[in-house]
């Protein structure tokens, strides 16, 4: 009876231990599950993009400074004083127009001299040519007579009156010669004149005013720049924008091109146009002078206003992209990216860029269409790390 309630005891013991051992295993079971929840409950969201097919075009930002198409000091050409003038600061001129008269009395006389010069060399002209016509009849008379009547004239009369025909008819060239002289010298002084009144050389507006009514004007015939100017003008209506471009873009700026030209200052973005270059290098700086124009009909842009000037360089056709955010760049047309895999764990992966625009760039190799990466900061996530993905659609892309 003893042995039997022994043996029934050991089985119990033994039943007892297996209910135990069972139930410690299904509870290990439960706290595997619910870690296993809460480590993807707990997982950080990133913020991921597409990689996608798009045309891309390469940009060059260039800052700049408008100046004038173009400006010139207005210099007198002949030496006077200011007696009237006609222009302020700011006045808008057209070519041709007046801006100021001069005074220059030394001249004028000098006018009053050469026209009595003129007169003076009529009349001269007009005797000489008297003098001739009756030289030249009385030869003509003398030798007709000697031929129809040799003995009543004598050798030595014709050869008198050839001499003194001849003689006049030099006398006439030579006065016509002295009113030639004196009527250009009269041409020349009163082209001299002329300069007293002081006229726009295009249409523009007078930036500077550096003499006023009184003022002695000198002849601005030299190169010294210390000669006091009238007034400087400059071309406003159409302005000029000198871009630097940098060697290794060269061979993509062409005359014609349109720009986009954005000025802060005024808050607008302009249509411009590539008109000129220089065809050389400069080998200071290694860029190539070039110019845009920047038409300006109702004058709101000022010269010495800055802009930016953006130049287009290169259109690629449904390539694979991604944002700029989402690369981290490595090396030259080199970088890396997070990819967010099918189970939302992340991959770091190297890629190669081609251009670049303003918001994406070219994905050469190391991505495929429709993949997910990571947007912005890489820093905070690590490769392996299980996340949330949440998919964004960064400014400025379509």
């Amino acid at each position: 009876m003893r042995s039997h309630d022994q043996s029934r005891r050991k089985e119990l013991a033994q039943a007892l231990a297996a209910l135990v051992l069972a139930t410690g295993l299904c509870a290990g079971c439960s706290s595997t599950g619910k870690a296993v929840a809460d480590s993807a409950a707990n997982a950080p969201t990133a913020a991921v993009v597409k990689v996608e097919r798009r045309n891309l075009t390469s940009e060059l930002n260039i800052a700049s400074e408008f100046q004038p198409f173009q400006e010139v000091s207005v210099y007198a050409k002949v030496s006077g004083y200011i007696q009237k003038l006609y222009v302020d600061w700011g006045t808008h001129v057209r070519k041709g127009q007046l801006l100021a008269i001069l005074e220059i009395p030394e001249l004028e006389q000098q006018i009053q001299h050469d026209e009595a010069a003129v007169a003076q060399a009529d009349e001269e002209l007009n005797r000489a040519q008297s003098a001739y016509s009756v030289a030249h009849v009385t030869y003509t008379r003398l030798a007709s007579v000697q031929k129809s009547r040799p003995e009543l004239i004598s050798q030595q009369e014709i050869d008198v009156a050839q001499g003194k025909d001849a003689e006049e008819r030099a006398a006439v060239s030579a006065a016509q010669q002295a009113r030639l002289a004196a009527k250009a010298a009269l041409e020349k002084d009163r082209a001299m004149y002329a300069y007293s009144r002081i006229t726009a050389p295009f249409d523009g507006v007078v930036t500077e005013m550096d003499a006023y009514t009184g003022a002695l004007l000198p002849a601005g015939t030299s190169s010294n720049k210390g000669d006091l100017a009238l007034c400087h003008i400059a071309q406003n209506d159409l302005l000029r924008l000198v871009i630097p471009v940098p060697e290794r873009v060269v061979a993509d700026v062409h005359l014609g091109q349109s720009v986009a030209v954005r000025v802060t200052s005024i808050g607008k973005t302009l249509a411009g146009k590539i008109v000129r270059f220089s065809e050389a290098i400069d080998p200071q700086t290694r860029t190539l002078h070039t110019e845009v124009d920047v038409p300006n009909p109702k004058y709101e842009i000022v010269p010495g206003m800055y802009a930016t000037v953006q130049l287009p360089l290169r259109t690629v056709q449904g390539v694979l992209t991604v944002p700029v955010q989402a690369v981290q760049v490595s090396g030259e047309n080199r970088g890396q990216v997070l990819v967010a895999g099918n189970d939302n764990r992340l991959e770091r992966r190297d890629v190669t860029l081609g251009i670049e625009s303003a918001t994406d760039v070219e994905i050469v190799s190391g991505l495929r269409e429709s993949e997910s990466v990571v947007f912005g900061e890489q820093s905070q996530y690590k490769p392996g790390e299980l996340v949330k993905p949440k998919f964004i659609k960064p400014a400025g892309l379509e």
